[in-house]
């Protein structure tokens, strides 16, 4: 599959197996333990070793770091949903993930983790939690295709066209909170967008901010996903008339955040068929 980023050594994490090691933690904040528990469990009836890190809400970074750090450790799974991951994106032992790479779970939140990752190691990961879906993501090395739900809020906003580039993104305000710092160029890649508890005039300061400061140039396609708890008011007319500019395919009513999806690995985006192909982020 051809990208714009065919020069980009895409560092992939062994995939998953029976057997494997995984480690719990609580990077955006603090989390409930019933979320620990249920997500344990899940891990467990898929056959993994689970440990699970401190939880600690003062020593994120050491929680991630140790993980990363640990040869039995093959994948950090994300769990909690406050808002503080930006505190800790530009701290980690990103030399240790680039050499040694451990698969990173997680999603909304967590986007600017995956961000980071990607911008100083190169590392690809799985956006989306341990659920079905995440078997195919996580323990097979074949593309994943996310169909559009053209009933979906947000596919009316598709276009036409097909483009390829490396995934990259997730939660809108999380992209925007990354910009100048840890957020990659996205020149020649496919920006994932979703959204939650956004209003309006936010999602329309933060995609203006992107393009005006030259954050969004190069973007070779735009994969929407939901905008959930979004509003009052028009979302899809502040969305449509933020990415029509930038004169790329779109393809909204994507189900993300319903599965886990490789982010930071080449995918084409075919907004005629409806289809959004990534390429696995594990090898």
């Amino acid at each position: 599959m051809q990208s714009a980023y065919e020069y980009v050594d895409v560092v992939r994490p062994p995939r998953l197996r029976p057997g494997d090691h995984v480690r719990v933690v609580a990077p955006t904040g603090p989390a409930e333990r019933s979320e620990v528990e249920r997500t344990e469990q899940r891990l467990k009836d898929l056959g993994l070793e689970v440990s699970v890190g401190t939880l600690d809400d003062e020593a994120r970074v050491q929680d991630i770091d140790r993980a990363l750090r640990d040869l039995k450790v093959k994948a950090i799974v994300a769990v909690g949903t406050g808002p503080e991951a930006h505190r800790i994106a530009d701290d980690l032992d990103f030399t240790t993930a680039a050499h040694l790479p451990t698969l990173l779970v997680g999603f909304r939140e967590c986007t600017i983790l995956h961000l980071a990752f990607w911008e100083r190691a190169g590392l690809a990961g799985i956006y989306g939690g341990p659920d079905q879906s995440f078997v195919a993501a996580a323990f097979g090395t074949e593309p994943v295709v996310v169909t559009s739900e053209p009933d979906s809020h947000t596919g009316e906003l598709t276009t036409t066209g097909r483009a390829t580039g490396v995934l990259l993104g997730g939660d809108q305000e999380q992209i925007a909170t990354a910009a100048g710092w840890v957020l990659p160029s996205l020149h020649g890649a496919i920006l994932l967008l979703e959204g939650y508890g956004l209003r309006p005039e936010q999602i329309d300061r933060q995609l203006t901010m992107l393009h005006r400061t030259g954050r969004l140039k190069g973007v070779r396609g735009v994969a929407v996903g939901r905008y959930i708890e979004c509003g009052p008011g028009n979302v899809l007319d502040v969305l449509r008339d933020r990415l029509a500019p930038l004169e790329v395919p779109i393809l909204g009513g994507l189900p993300i955040g319903q599965g886990a999806i490789p982010v930071g690995t080449p995918a084409m985006l075919d907004a005629d068929a409806g289809t959004l192909t990534i390429e696995p982020a594990v090898s």
